[in-house]
């Protein structure tokens, strides 16, 4: 079996890219606040959660990892043409527009029997379809098979909850959990992501990409000892 564990980061677009009729829409519940005070906060909370729909936002970073070699790849938006490796050189790291990471992406996952994620049936797999959708890119894979067998899709969110049976912690918290090093430890949180790519340094998020996915492997190998029984 090949298994590659992904992960993603998105951002959302400007909301002055969207036109009058959208933004009436986005914003169709502040109104329902009661002061101009809470009406802002309410502005401002839906403007930071644009990045959560690809309706709404971008793909601007894809990390992968193949379990079984151990090396791996990012694809991250940058308006520079870059191509640069990890230290120890088991990681490859290649910028492009969203439409060319997109398509990478797709090239990549064509011989893995499974995917492993986190949270990735509710976010990443539906996400980069749809925005795969939106460039008229076709995926070369169903990322999103029947939920209840993990073995195309392994999503630890799913696993470590035993399918909503017990209570949802996040990535950064499973890690603690485990004694796995958290992606968060170094500083930088999903949140930072849009203010990383309006300054221009997407190597940073490239590089937290990648520490997701190193997380995520490394969940997954705890799953896989302690808690899997296929």
């Amino acid at each position: 079996m090949t298994r590659l564990v992904f992960d993603i980061e998105t951002v959302g677009m400007p909301f002055e890219s969207f036109d009058g009729v959208q933004q009436q829409y986005l914003m169709k519940f502040v109104e329902q606040e009661g002061t101009l005070e809470s009406r802002a906060r309410k502005r401002e909370e839906i403007i930071q959660l644009l990045n959560l729909n690809a309706t709404t936002a971008q793909v601007v970073a894809i990390g992968m990892l193949n379990v079984e070699s151990r090396k791996g790849r990012v694809y991250y938006q940058s308006p520079e043409k870059e191509q640069w490796y990890s230290e120890d050189r088991r990681i490859e790291f290649e910028s492009g527009s969203e439409r060319e990471i997109l398509e990478k992406f797709w090239e990549a996952v064509r011989p893995y029997s499974q995917f492993v994620t986190f949270n990735g049936r509710g976010f990443d797999c539906p996400f980069l379809m749809l925005r795969s959708a939106i460039h008229g890119i076709k995926p070369t894979r169903n990322l999103m098979p029947y939920r209840y067998d993990s073995k195309i899709h392994c999503d630890l969110l799913d696993q470590l909850t035993f399918y909503g049976a017990v209570r949802k912690f996040n990535l950064d918290f499973c890690c603690k959990a485990f004694a796995i090093e958290s992606p968060k430890s170094h500083g930088i949180t999903g949140l930072d992501v849009g203010t990383l790519f309006a300054q221009g340094k997407h190597r940073d998020i490239a590089l937290y990409c990648f520490d997701d996915v190193r997380a995520t492997a490394e969940l997954y190998q705890r799953w896989k000892e302690f808690l899997s029984f296929e």
